[in-house]
């Protein structure tokens, strides 16, 4: 008699697989249609983990998003070089690359690409990419110039990034192309140029207005490093990281940090850095609401933090025409000062334009969503999105499982973001002693799935 496939200790868990499905659902219908740039460093293709890594890329392709992918080659050169009998060399960190050097650099290129290429090219049943028909595309869409000599050292063919070819790039990617860039570039007469992959990827993310720049990294150092004050950064953050106590910030995490940077000041809203050692971790960055990697943020004005004392006026002004009108419960200055570190407000420029509150009732284990409230310069974008997903960030932390809301005029807001209509009954004991039978409010309620 066969075994139960129950028993099998690698069985997927099917409710988990279908709970995880659903988590990502939204970021799918999200991300289709949108731009990422992907820069993965040579070590990546050397990493045990490089099929599976291929396999989520492609799962990206396949999941409608247009992706740029830009491969470093750097352990592959010094393995040709050395090969070649020949020994790398640097000046400030960057590769001096004589005639004999580049030989080897296209080599390891040339050899990297095919890897690239081949992989992606599979699509075998028993793997995750059975029945993907993925194509790629690539060629001379980097312009390149020479960097020249620099503190009297001669850098010979290797160069920097003049121009990138979006409107070709944009053409392929029309096609459902995946585009393939690489350190090679290219000048107007004809000359082949070593590049910084970082450079590379960085200046295609700014040309092509990325919705995402990715750049991916060995270890989980630099992400542990950043967690500790926030997964996700502010550019000011960001570059106040570079300068402060981190002399011992590994010379190729400084440069991925530094392109993550400049492609958010130059435009793009959100570079993500994301290690490729931890199985699944690009997926899990794109795809979940909590992320595994460290965001960089281009926004610096829209900051989400915890209210304090100084904000009251701020949080005030925009309660107290709502409550006016009815559309919330009116609150005194004294209660909202007593209650402010259960505030989450968004600001820009020191003007509060966003808030809302958790107000938690352990006993049940739920806590109740209050006080929700944009200025009216900026309502219609999505931050009261923004400030949902960060109350549940902090009730699923709180130990709560589900929230609730009592609203008058916006329950469909409230459906749509996972809310569902409840009953009085519903609610903890200590808020249905205080519910106000006049107003008349619907009860609405959401389970806090873990992520």
């Amino acid at each position: 008699m066969p075994a139960s496939r129950n028993n099998n200790p690698l069985a997927i868990d099917q409710n988990a697989m279908v709970a995880a499905l659903r988590a990502s659902a939204p970021y799918v219908h999200a991300h289709r249609g949108r731009t990422f740039v992907i820069h993965l460093p040579g070590e990546a293709a050397a990493s045990p983990r490089f099929v599976d890594l291929i396999y989520d890329v492609a799962l990206l392709a396949s999941l409608g998003v247009r992706l740029v992918i830009i491969f470093g080659a750097r352990p592959q050169i010094d393995a040709a070089l050395a090969s070649a009998g020949l020994t790398p060399r640097l000046s400030h960190g960057v590769r001096v690359t004589d005639a004999d050097a580049l030989v080897c650099v296209r080599q390891a290129v040339g050899s990297l690409q095919m890897a690239y290429e081949a992989h992606l090219s599979t699509s075998l049943a028993s793997t995750p990419m059975g029945g993907a028909r993925i194509s790629t595309a690539s060629g001379n869409l980097v312009t390149a110039r020479p960097m020249g000599v620099v503190d009297g050292v001669d850098h010979g063919h290797t160069g920097e990034v003049r121009r990138i070819d979006s409107a070709s790039i944009n053409a392929h990617l029309a096609r459902g192309h995946i585009v393939l860039l690489s350190c090679i570039g290219y000048s107007p007469s004809g000359e082949i140029f070593n590049l910084v992959t970082e450079d590379v990827a960085g200046a295609t993310a700014t040309a092509l207005a990325a919705d995402k720049f990715v750049l991916m990294h060995p270890g989980a150092a630099m992400h542990a490093r950043f967690a500790e004050s926030s997964p996700g950064l502010t550019v000011d953050a960001a570059r106040a990281m570079l300068t402060a106590d981190n002399a011992d910030l590994a010379a190729a995490d400084r440069a991925r940090l530094e392109a993550a940077i400049r492609a958010c000041e130059a435009g793009v809203e959100r570079s993500h850095l994301v290690s490729f050692d931890t199985d699944g971790a690009l997926l899990r960055e794109l795809y979940s609401r909590d992320g595994l990697g460290t965001m960089v943020a281009a926004d610096t004005y829209d900051a989400v933090r915890t209210a304090t004392p100084e904000d009251l006026g701020g949080v005030l002004a925009l309660i107290e025409p709502l409550a006016e009108a009815g559309l919330l419960v009116p609150r005194s200055r004294e209660a909202i000062e007593l209650d402010i570190e259960r505030y989450v407000v968004m600001a820009r420029d020191g003007l509060i334009t966003a808030c809302c509150a958790l107000m938690p009732y352990p006993e049940e284990a739920v806590g109740e969503l209050a006080c929700v409230a944009v200025h009216p310069a900026y309502r219609g974008g999505n931050r009261a999105a923004i400030l949902l997903a960060e109350i549940e960030k902090r009730a699923r932390a709180a130990g709560l499982t589900h929230l609730f809301v009592l609203t008058t005029r916006a329950p469909h807001w409230f459906v749509e973001h996972g809310f569902e209509p409840s009953s009085i009954e519903a609610l903890p004991l200590a808020k249905r002693a205080l519910y106000n039978y006049q107003r008349n409010s619907a009860v609405l309620i959401k389970p806090l799935v873990a992520v």
